[in-house]
């Protein structure tokens, strides 16, 4: 039986990954394996593999993540001063979620939902 996803998504500079991660959105480093980076936040982890080639305009890397708070987290990630990706605010979706998104420094789109 399946019990949980752990998303892969590739990374260019783990010190900037890490620093992203865990001193804005709130992660704490798992594991670090040189090229290879676990970070978790809350029931939820993110691998990370190392890809130094990676053209960040042709990174279609993409999670969704659900959230019980989504109003609390959006206004956790604005206080922190987390920028928002322009084309997706905190908005209500007609497919019943409330959700926003924000791009990682590789341009990894991470998009946060809780059902409505």
């Amino acid at each position: 039986m399946l019990t949980t996803i752990n998303p892969k998504l590739p990374m260019r500079d783990k010190s900037l990954t890490k620093a992203f991660y865990i001193n804005q959105l709130g992660f704490t480093e798992i594991a670090d394996y040189g090229d290879y980076l676990i970070l978790q936040k809350d029931q939820i982890e993110i691998h990370f593999f190392e890809f130094k080639a990676l053209n960040p305009k042709e990174n279609y890397g993409q999670v969704y993540i659900r959230t019980n708070a989504i109003e609390n987290l959006y206004d956790y990630f604005l206080d922190n001063k987390i920028h928002m990706h322009p084309n997706a605010p905190l908005q209500t979706k007609p497919w019943g979620q409330k959700e926003f998104a924000l791009l990682d420094p590789d341009n990894n789109l991470l998009t946060f939902g809780e059902s409505v």
